[in-house]
């Protein structure tokens, strides 16, 4: 309406006055006025953005400046000035993950400088950021700034040689020869290589640690004591497994009943597997049995909630919630085995591991199995220590956990064991007991060191690896002071008091790490990482395995045990990340092939996992790219399609089918794509937006009959009539230069039925063309 525009604009002024005279708050509440009348308008968002920046108010910044790269998600400046505010904030995982962003945003629009002036900030967070690096060495190679290419070359080579690919190493350390072949940094380079030496890591520009500080007193920051549910572990685990349930029953009904077409295209996409792959009738029965087992539960009939679980699990549907649920149902009766295998399904899974392990050691003590249900009660007393904990405290609480976990593998003592099944037992089924873990740490000693804390099972069990510990304190002494050697050797020394006490061979990795022996570190951290796998210790697992990745992040084996470590603990954001990191890695070698193949199983998660749908769309986008950069224009138009499913209001991806549909020679699926969008944005009462976008389409293909048909017909629909008589006389007239009469008289009936002031001249013109 032209009175909100008025608004609008009034207030923009205002506030653009404002700032020119540094009156931020003043300018800040002028722009607020101007969104009320046009909330998503872009640069109302940039302005509010910009004058809380100025005034300090940083939160606010960033949250405006999200959604300005939300509103405008082509536009790199907002999701640059977002970098700058996280770096500024010390949030600098979500500063470089931004920065990154604003960098491709750039080169989409052919601004390299600024691409490059992005990269830069990445590597000045993150110096050992292998994508950041990689990038800015092909974009000074083809600026030809060949001093910067050599360097960055250089950098991406000494990364890599972390890895362990020697093959690659030398190739891009001979690139930088090639480059600048009179280089003493390359030339330096490729001397350390032969000698078999390690080339030196990109350093961290000066200047460049401001931010680095912020996050470290960021983390800092004490988290908040958890509150108490007031439920024991076991009946909140029951909680969230009924929860996570119903919340699955919700997405497969509306998935089934939603949008058929998207889940058939994309399971064409992926091939089906997992969830996809099931069946309409196997799914139908997964929401029918799903059902009646959440009702039959709810209303404490759990033997046949019991019975419909069993049902759905047959009919192919698997998550840690069932078998969680069905696994304490089968505690309670006399179907104990199968209980035990339904709670080691569980036991990976942060919201079920304290439960099923404490139904794991009360099923045990029943079965008069002692000893398992020892170390099952200590386990679960492991995860509920390091709960209670500050998080800085809580793998130091588990890693002292081991060698008493280790010590009482060996106990005999059925009285001692039953002794400790019981304490362990009335400890934690309470249901304050996190306040009475809280109450029985604070009545605790200190440890003599005052460094590392002591697990609460010190209290109820006599260590027997009082030595470890010692050993383990006297290895970190030796390693603070640099005497690596020495501290190795006083690990192998205490080896032989606890050789399966895992955190001493993560200390050993460590150390193999900071003497630059990479391979073995790797090799170490991976037998950790299988060991604690083994032990249902997922947490730990995934831990090791990303020190696995960090040193070599072409790992695709590593990367997929730790993805599946985070999909067996539900982190499924962070799985899919981890899959997106190794395609990106993918793609900026140019090795497009398996960086679509990465891209792929990662959708294949997704959708197996039923994480957030927006993944969907990223991912696809991802791939589309590929598509596209590898000419594979019909792959690239049933990805396409399949976005625009997802997202029916994404203007370049309708662009994107029409004009790969034309490019094919295929007008038909392109005027009905056209059509559909037009239909979607009449539907949303956006008419206008259709005309723009046609005339978007005609800057490319002016000539395009199709394209200017619609125009017409658009401009006819939105009451600008002279316009449309002006489009269809213009294209009659094209049609008469080709010889095309029959399309021509149609044009000219299509004008005379708009009834313009000229009518009589067409029907002369049209009984003039009738006669020849």
């Amino acid at each position: 309406m032209p009175g909100r525009e008025d608004i609008f604009q009034k207030a923009m002024n205002e506030g653009h006055s404002a700032a020119w005279d540094q009156e931020w708050n003043k300018a800040a509440t002028a722009y607020r006025a101007a969104l009320q009348e046009l909330p998503d308008h872009p640069k109302a968002l940039n302005s509010l953005g910009l004058a809380l920046f100025q005034m300090g108010n940083y939160d606010e910044a960033m949250q405006i400046y999200k959604r300005v790269a939300h509103v405008s998600p082509q536009d790199p400046a907002p999701m640059e000035k977002l970098a700058q505010l996280l770096e500024r904030t010390g949030h600098l995982r979500e500063a470089i993950e931004a920065a990154m962003k604003a960098a491709e945003l750039y080169l989409n629009q052919r601004d390299v400088d600024k691409a490059i002036e992005n990269w830069v900030r990445v590597t000045s967070l993150d110096p050992e950021n292998i994508i950041a690096h990689s990038r800015l060495a092909l974009a000074h190679e083809r600026l030809d700034h060949k001093a910067q290419a050599v360097t960055e070359y250089l950098a991406v080579a000494s990364l890599i040689q972390r890895t362990g690919n020697a093959e690659k190493t030398a190739e891009l350390v001979n690139k930088a020869l090639k480059i600048l072949p009179e280089s003493a940094e390359a030339q330096q380079a490729l001397t350390l290589l032969r000698s078999g030496q390690l080339l030196p890591k990109p350093l961290r520009p000066k200047g460049g640690t401001g931010p680095i500080a912020m996050a470290q007193v960021k983390q800092l920051e004490q988290p908040k004591k958890q509150a108490d549910s007031g439920l024991d572990p076991v009946a909140e685990a029951r909680q969230k497994a009924l929860t996570r349930l119903a919340e699955i029953l919700f997405e497969y009904s509306t998935d089934d009943g939603a949008s058929p077409q998207a889940r058939r295209g994309l399971q064409a996409l992926m091939r089906g597997t997992g969830q996809l792959s099931m069946q309409a009738s196997e799914q139908t029965k997964v929401v029918l049995h799903l059902g009646q087992a959440i009702d039959a539960q709810s209303k404490g009939n759990e033997a046949q909630a019991a019975d419909e679980l069993e049902h759905a699990l047959e009919a192919g549907f698997n998550h840690p919630a069932l078998y969680f649920n069905l696994g304490l149902i089968r505690s309670k009766s006399d179907r104990l085995e199968t209980a035990v295998r339904h709670l080691q399904h569980s036991v990976k899974h942060n919201d079920f591991a304290l439960a099923a392990r404490l139904l794991l050691g009360q099923i045990n003590q029943k079965l008069g199995r002692l000893g398992p249900a020892s170390i099952e009660y200590l386990e679960a007393l492991k995860i509920a220590d390091s709960q209670v904990v500050p998080a800085e405290q809580s793998d130091e609480i588990r890693q002292m956990y081991e060698p008493l976990i280790e010590a009482q593998a060996s106990q005999t003592d059925e009285a001692a064991l039953r002794r400790l099944c019981d304490n362990i037992n009335e400890m934690l089924m309470r249901k304050n007991w996190r306040d009475h873990l809280h109450k029985s740490r604070e009545q605790m000693p200190k440890s003599q060191d005052g460094d590392l804390p002591m697990p609460i099972a010190e209290v109820i069990l006599q260590a027997q690896s009082s030595q470890v510990l010692e050993s383990i304190n006297h290895v970190h002494q030796l390693a603070r002071a640099g005497k690596l050697r020495s501290a190795m050797d006083e690990a192998f020394q205490a080896l032989t008091y606890a050789p399966n006490y895992l955190p001493l061979h993560t200390l050993m990795g460590d150390l193999l790490v900071r003497e630059e022996h990479i391979p073995e570190a790797i090799a170490k951290f991976s037998t950790v990482a299988q060991a604690y796998s083994v032990r249902g210790e997922a947490a730990q697992a995934a831990k090791m395995l990303k020190r696995v990745v960090q040193l070599a992040p072409m790992d695709m084996g590593a990367r997929t045990k730790l993805i599946d470590q985070l999909v067996a603990r539900g982190q499924v954001d962070e799985a899919i990340r981890e899959y997106i990191e190794l395609a990106d890695i993918y793609y900026r070698l140019a090795e497009l092939d398996m960086a679509r193949k990465t891209y792929t199983t990662a959708l294949r998660v997704v959708q197996q996992a039923n994480a957030d749908r927006q993944w969907n769309v990223h991912i696809l986008q991802r791939m589309a790219d590929i598509d596209m950069q590898r000419l594979d224009w019909k792959q690239a138009i049933r990805v396409y399609e399949q976005i625009r499913t997802l997202r029916p209001d994404d203007e370049a991806v309708r662009k994107n089918i029409i004009e790969l549909s034309l490019r094919l020679g295929q007008p038909a699926q392109a005027n009905a794509e056209l059509e559909s969008y037009l239909t979607y944005l009449q539907t949303n009462n956006h008419r206008e937006q259709g005309v723009k976008f046609i005339e978007s389409l005609l800057e490319e293909r002016p000539d395009d009959v199709i394209l200017r048909r619609a125009l017409a017909q658009q401009y006819q629909q939105t009451g600008r009539v002279e316009e449309a008589v002006a489009q269809l006389d213009s294209l009659a007239e094209s049609m008469l230069d080709l010889g095309k009469k029959e399309e021509a008289m149609v044009l000219i009936n299509q004008i005379l039925l708009m009834n313009p002031p000229n009518a009589e001249q067409y029907r002369q013109l049209l009984v003039q063309l009738q006669s020849k």
